[in-house]
């Protein structure tokens, strides 16, 4: 037995022991899939956050706790005779196999073919997968998780989309639809404004805030970048950024809670020169 087979043997074994209902432990026996779901994609969240710091030592631990995840959610569908972890892992040893017939089944693509066919498989998968189901499942954009963070999932209901045909021909188009999008926005502002209530056009607003947060992610997928990533990238320099602005305000002795909007622009614009 390997290393890896036995530090896994007694991952799973840990796992039996935290939920054996006379001698494990009360929260681990107590929780359910959904309880434990929220964790879940918090470690996928704080695995992603290793590798953005380049944290290698903290990228290892943050995938052991990714790993737990799999096994707990593995032993409680166990214990309902549903399936075992090495039915998960089985499962995800075939599909890739299938998925790479150029090598294991003596096919070969071009290099350009590759992700084609890889998603020629996965449409194939989920359309296998619906049948026998509710006729809704068998559509494109089936199986696309509700629970991925928005801009994530926008992206991934537009690549779907786009395979058959639903999509923009380039980028121009696209911009000019986020444009589109930001003047009825506009419009929507200034509606909910003339209505003399507060808030009376909130739902009129968001929708169109909506839209246009959908066009932009559309816009970066034609541009070959990632909006998630992007949105990330730019949360991180805001942080640097203001962090620097304080750092300055109190080298100068300066309270910020009572910065004018022109003091609070000075920082800003040192912050920026000083902090990418």
């Amino acid at each position: 037995m390997s290393d890896a087979e036995r530090a896994l043997s007694a991952l799973l074994a840990l796992m039996a022991r935290l939920r054996d209902p006379q001698r494990g432990c009360p929260w681990d026996r107590e929780q359910t899939f959904s309880s434990i779901a929220p964790y879940t994609i918090e470690e996928a969240y704080e695995v992603a956050d290793a590798i953005e710091r380049g944290e290698h030592q903290q990228l290892r631990d943050e995938l052991g706790d990714l790993l737990f995840q799999v096994v707990f959610h593995a032993r409680m569908a166990e214990e309902r005779g549903w399936f075992d972890f090495a039915a998960v892992a089985t499962a995800i040893h075939d599909k890739l196999v299938r998925r790479h017939p150029h090598v294991f089944a003596g096919a070969s693509p071009a290099p350009e073919e590759l992700v084609r066919v890889w998603e020629e498989h996965k449409a194939q998968e989920r359309a296998e997968s619906a049948l026998g189901g509710p006729a809704a499942e068998g559509t494109v954009l089936a199986g696309v998780p509700r629970a991925l963070p928005a801009l994530v999932r926008a992206a991934k209901l537009g690549r779907r989309a786009a395979r058959v045909g639903f999509d923009w021909p380039d980028a121009q188009p696209v911009r000019a639809k986020v444009l589109e999008e930001l003047h009825e926005m506009d419009a929507a502002l200034a509606a909910a404004s003339g209505a003399g209530e507060a808030g009376s056009d909130a739902g009129g607003v968001a929708e169109e805030l909506g839209d246009l947060l959908f066009s932009i992610v559309n816009w970066s997928r034609h541009l070959k970048l990632d909006a998630e990533g992007a949105l990330r990238a730019a949360n991180a320099k805001f942080e640097r950024r203001f962090a620097r602005m304080e750092s300055l305000a109190r080298a100068r002795g300066l309270d910020l809670k009572g910065l004018s909007a022109a003091e609070w622009d000075a920082l800003w614009g040192e912050a920026k020169l000083n902090c990418t």
